[in-house]
């Protein structure tokens, strides 16, 4: 469930655009004006105060946001403005399109790859070549390598069943294949044709037959980007909620804080399931997600985050 609250009555995109621009104008940014609208604003509404900005001022109101906000508001912001689809997509390309690719953003691309569901990513690899010009599976092929590329080329071109009935005998097959000394195309065969409920039950089966944890196996056999991206369609499968929670306490955790992880996270999942990841990261960490951004996060950048968390709960 989504924890962006929007107001009872929302101001028409002309008014949106009109106290934007206001906020730019003069000497520094209202960044406060700022936040307090694209932060209560849904998908589909900041997505007509982009085309109204434009038709007003013939002017890029991402451009603008880009030039008048900074450091990690800047980067929030920005990565908060595009839909859902486009946002995933984007994200995808600043990790793995052309450069040199360092160990976090081959994590970022995985993370956003093996979260998301068969019809979601068919939307993702739709707008992905609409938006850049270049196939996904294509740019996995350059910049990825090894089973990791094999996993994640196979996992975004294959039509999964996404509902939940599943084949017991062949959840029963699976298992038995993954517990010999199985090699990793077999991971790869299974992890990208097999729905989520399939592998929930085949985690279940591979515990009561075998007597051991299911990640176990997997930490095991494989190693790397390929045992993250296993390890990631699993225990999202399992519970998503449970996986983002993890995900935000260890960019918060220790000294300094992950603010690329943070960002991602909060952005992508405010208009999906945030109310769930709080939830689960009160329970497994005794403390609000809330209260954790609040201490890790300064400025307008904590105020626009926790804008987009909504309530204290």
């Amino acid at each position: 469930m989504s924890t962006v609250t929007i107001p009872a009555v929302v101001p028409s995109p002309h008014d949106d655009a009109l106290q934007l621009y206001r906020a730019f104008k003069g000497l520094g940014c209202d960044t406060s004006t700022v936040i307090n609208i694209l932060s209560h604003r849904n998908a589909s509404q900041r997505s007509l105060i982009q085309e109204e900005y434009t038709n007003m001022y013939n002017d890029d109101l991402n451009k603008k946001l880009a030039s008048e906000l900074h450091h990690n508001t800047k980067r929030a912001v920005l990565q908060w403005m595009p839909e859902p689809v486009l946002k995933d997509a984007t994200i995808i390309r600043q990790s793995i399109g052309g450069g040199l690719i360092d160990h976090k953003d081959l994590r970022a691309a995985t993370e956003i790859i093996c979260s998301r569901t068969p019809s979601q990513l068919r939307k993702i690899k739709t707008i992905y070549s609409v938006a850049f010009g270049d196939r996904l599976d294509q740019e996995l092929e350059i910049s990825t390598s090894g089973n990791h590329k094999k996993l994640l080329i196979a996992y975004v071109n294959t039509t999964r069943y996404e509902g939940p009935e599943i084949d017991l005998v062949l959840v029963e097959s699976d298992a038995k294949s993954l517990a010999k000394g199985s090699d990793e195309s077999t991971f790869i065969n299974i992890f990208s044709d097999r729905s989520s409920a399939h592998l929930v039950a085949l985690a279940i089966a591979f515990q009561n037959n075998y007597g051991k944890p299911f990640e176990r196996r997997i930490k095991k056999a494989t190693s790397g980007h390929f045992q993250y991206a296993l390890l990631s369609i699993i225990r999202c499968a399992e519970n998503s909620s449970k996986y983002f929670a993890k995900v935000l306490r260890r960019a918060m955790k220790g000294i300094g804080t992950d603010d690329t992880t943070l960002i991602r996270v909060v952005v992508t999942r405010v208009e999906l399931d945030m109310q769930e990841i709080k939830a689960e990261y009160k329970s497994k960490y005794g403390k609000t997600l809330n209260d954790a951004v609040h201490s890790e996060t300064s400025g307008s950048y904590r105020n626009f985050l926790l804008s987009l968390l909504g309530p204290n709960i």
